[in-house]
């Protein structure tokens, strides 16, 4: 071995040594002293409770759903359901940031916990770098309790537990729910961000979620339990460190919040909201409709171990919904990255003569251009087979976010996560139609049997034109290509649109990696 050899040789055992002595020194206490709390039961004499009261008794083995696709009624609605709770709240999501939306979801969840309000809130670790101090001011509230579900033990330098320990943080927690009063509950797609409620100059997802009232709401709560009291599901005090005076980050956090509050009063975005909330409290609460449903979820386990060793997959009743089409199946998914195995999947329902349709990003519109690159490949076998596919376009008008901070429309892109089978079962939830969904991270959702609350998706999709959507096609040759309206002209593209050559050139190169069972 020459000299310049054996020098880089040294350099990279120096590099591993010290990236082991780092990531020895910080690992997460799984075993941290916690209490096991539950959802409340006894809030029947509740506002909510009161609300709702022997509705359900209406429709035996039923629920009363609300779908919910304007991203600033699904604001007002949180923001409503956390004024109006008097005994609990019990939050879980995959991220939140510190942005308009984040900070106004906090201040409600804040002052709800000073009304006397048990607050949980179980937030996976994904993107809390840097919120250690906040989460840790929220959790000195005695009414307040936060976990974190699967902690990166690196609370800076994240990247050397994905060194050491990827097969543990690679699985996260995808979930998406929002339950007030054990009473009324609300799942779907989005996170806590500007950009999933219509509050983003910048990109503007469209999404979907559905407020539910009935037996689901102990089911969703039943699940959180299973969450918060898993041994993933780690407190605050067990890896950040506790504010030596509570009372006075307790106190600096709010002034912030409130900073945040006087920045927005007065725009067009809060105005929006404010009226949106008092709409909803005049609105006749009879807006539910009730059907027969299936809350589907993965365990825990999932975020330890492979799919195969988990008590309950949120796949197995996804499959049977869409295996048992006979007519007709709408995707809408975000991100889709189906294996071979899927492909053939859709390509056998095809043959049996159900007309499957799909709804996806465009590259223009799809936030997470590694993951159009995994999807790219699968176009031409799924034209082949008949199966249509549809790309939202990057300058799409998405539903709920007209109004943003400062007027600017912003980027489109889809982010519902939702099919329909035979005109008459719904799917609303977290799972994308991709391997991180199936196989890595754990999901949720709901399967409802109602033609009538179908209809609306199945009409959404109907009205896509050319002018919001990219159909893909083959031409004669079996060759890609793009067709929609621009300028109230029919324009045909060979190449992804609206994207410059380096867009395309990233992702396709990203189909040449082996990382497609990541996406």
């Amino acid at each position: 071995m020459g000299k310049t050899s054996m020098t880089s040789f040294l350099r990279q055992l120096c590099l591993i040594g010290v990236i082991a002595t780092l990531s020895g020194c910080a690992s997460v206490d799984f075993d941290a002293p916690k209490t096991a709390t539950y959802a409340l039961t006894d809030t029947d004499d509740t506002f909510l409770g009161k609300l709702i009261e022997g509705r359900a008794e209406e429709h035996p083995g039923e629920a009363g759903f609300f779908p919910v696709s304007d991203g600033i009624d699904a604001l007002a609605l949180r923001l409503l359901m956390a004024e109006r709770a008097e005994r609990t709240i019990d939050a879980q999501y995959y991220l939140i940031t510190n942005d308009v939306v984040g900070f106004a979801f906090f201040d409600f969840l804040l002052r709800a916990a000073d009304r006397g309000v048990r607050v949980r809130l179980l937030l996976d670790d994904i993107q809390t770098k840097g919120y250690d101090a906040g989460m840790a001011a929220l959790d000195s509230h005695p009414n307040f309790e936060v976990r974190i579900f699967n902690p990166f033990a690196q609370r800076s330098a994240r990247f050397l537990d994905g060194v050491t320990s990827f097969s543990r943080v690679n699985r996260r927690m995808h979930n998406k729910s929002f339950t007030a009063d054990n009473q009324i509950t609300l799942i779907g797609g989005r996170n806590i961000a500007d950009e999933y409620f219509g509050a983003s100059a910048d990109v503007r997802f469209g999404d979907l979620d559905v407020l539910g009232i009935g037996p689901i709401v102990g089911e969703v709560s039943d699940m959180f339990d299973l969450y918060w009291n898993y041994v993933a599901a780690v407190p605050i005090p067990a890896f950040a460190k506790m504010p030596e005076d509570p009372a006075a980050a307790l106190l600096a956090l709010r002034e912030r919040i409130e900073q945040n509050r006087q920045e927005i009063l007065g725009t067009p975005y809060a105005a929006a909201v404010e009226k949106r909330v008092r709409d909803y409290i005049r609105e006749d609460e009879n807006s539910f409709t009730w059907a027969p449903y299936v809350l589907a979820y993965d365990s825990p386990d999932k975020s330890q171990k492979k799919l195969a060793d988990t008590a309950a997959s949120i796949r197995t009743p996804l499959i049977e919904s869409l295996s048992g089409a006979q007519k007709e199946v709408l995707i809408v998914s975000p991100y889709f990255v189906p294996r071979k195995t899927g492909i053939e999947a859709f390509v056998e329902v095809q043959k049996r003569g159900v007309d499957i349709t799909i709804v996806t990003n465009s590259l223009a519109a799809n936030n997470h251009t590694t993951v159009h690159g995994g999807y790219a490949h699968s176009r031409k076998p799924l034209l082949k087979e008949g199966i249509r596919i549809y790309e939202v376009r990057g300058d799409a008008a998405v539903s709920g976010s007209e109004i943003t901070s400062d007027g600017d429309s912003g980027r489109a892109t889809l982010h519902t996560k939702a099919f329909a089978v035979d005109r008459r079962q719904l799917f609303i939830g977290s799972f994308n139609f991709d391997p991180r969904s199936a196989y890595i991270n754990t999901e949720l959702g709901v399967i409802i049997d109602s033609p009538e609350l179908t209809a609306p998706l199945v009409a959404r999709l109907d009205e896509l034109g050319p002018t919001q959507a990219y159909e893909v096609v083959l031409n004669e040759k079996g060759q890609l290509r793009w067709r929609g309206i621009e300028n109230g002209q029919e324009v045909i593209y060979d190449k992804e649109p609206q994207t410059s050559w380096w867009t395309r050139f990233v992702a396709s190169f990203m189909t040449i990696l082996p990382i497609k069972g990541q996406l």
